[in-house]
């Protein structure tokens, strides 16, 4: 695609409202020189640990372990509904952040949400970020993460057959990534994947790519500033790998059950709405949320409107039907 001759689509109003404010702290455009200022800015709203203990209704503890074979150790950040006994499910969290920012606590709220709604265990991984620790860094970090995971399950009280691997953003590509190297690798079994508005495919050039540069949050030009980071000159070209960008995998079946939602305002819808597409013609299962006039990220930064309630309790209704345990 070269000339894009398509209106963007209208954001949600209520979250229209919302965006005007955040568009005095936060433009759409992140370049490359920008990455170090806004890695101190987030740096500076670092989660406490008290907060992610929800004053006492999880037990959290830190944990360094082993990462991919000659690299460093990774670190684990572990929650478990206090006083809980017996084998939990597990939610293994990715990060969001562009492959260039965050931590594993970023974007940790609505996983602890989960934890106490279903009575499981949460486990978010630190990896390696880019452009320092281009692909497979990133990805193979994660990946070493959930295998110890899955080997020591009796130790962290973990159902080893009912781990879900979820992310957002950056973090929906890894745990996308990560369904599919454990299928390829006869790595764990997973239970599902949860994808919130993943970023999927390094190419750049869907209609909706262009139709949000210069709107709402991470648009094309943030997009490329995170892929190039990444892969450096392999970004676009032919060579790329699936665990980078799943939407390069060739064969979708044989995956767990994926949730997938993302808003029709955002430059990943086109990608999200054909990786589900994919899967369903692959044979496989998956639940699709497009958000009428949702932007990237619309839930985290605007909970309390309409749009975000309705996204976040039907990623509630589905994992309770995954669990088998029915939202209240």
């Amino acid at each position: 695609m070269t000339s894009p001759s398509y209106p963007p689509p209208p954001f949600d109003p209520e979250l229209a409202a919302v965006l005007e404010i955040l568009s005095a702290q936060v433009n759409p455009w992140l370049t490359a020189d920008e990455i170090p200022a806004t890695r101190e800015a987030l740096a500076g709203m670092a989660v406490p640990r008290e907060e992610v203990e929800r004053d006492g209704a999880l037990e959290v503890e830190e944990r360094s372990v082993p990462g991919p074979q000659g690299a460093p150790d990774i670190g684990l950040l572990i929650c478990r509904p206090a006083g809980a006994s017996g084998a939990l499910p597990a939610i293994y969290h990715t990060h969001g952040g562009g492959m260039i920012l965050g931590n594993n606590r970023f974007g940790l709220d609505e996983m602890l949400d989960w934890a106490q709604e279903f009575g499981c265990a949460v486990v978010s991984v630190e990896y390696r970020l880019a452009p320092e620790h281009p692909h497979p860094a990133p990805v193979e970090d994660c990946y070493a993460g959930l295998v110890w995971t899955a080997e020591h399950a009796a130790e962290l009280g973990i159902d080893p057959e009912r781990i879900v691997v979820a992310g957002s953003s950056a973090g929906g590509g890894l745990a996308a990534a990560l369904a599919l190297m454990a299928r390829d690798r006869g790595g764990p079994a997973l239970l599902g994947q949860v994808l919130l508005s993943p970023m999927l495919d390094d190419r750049n050039d869907t209609v909706s790519s262009h139709q949000m540069a210069g709107l709402g949050i991470w648009d094309r030009t943030a997009n490329d500033t995170g892929w190039t980071a990444l892969l450096g000159d392999a970004r676009g070209g032919p060579e790329v790998s699936p665990y980078a960008a799943p939407a390069r995998a060739e064969d979708l079946s044989g995956l767990p059950p994926a949730f997938i939602d993302v808003g029709s305002a955002e430059t990943f819808r086109d990608e999200d709405v054909t990786y589900a597409t994919r899967i369903w013609q692959a044979g496989g299962r998956a639940e699709l949320h497009v958000w009428p006039g949702g932007f990237h990220g619309f839930d985290q930064m605007a909970p309390h409107t309409a749009l975000s309630q309705e996204a976040r309790a039907a990623r509630l209704r589905w994992l309770g039907r995954l669990l088998g345990k029915p939202t209240r």
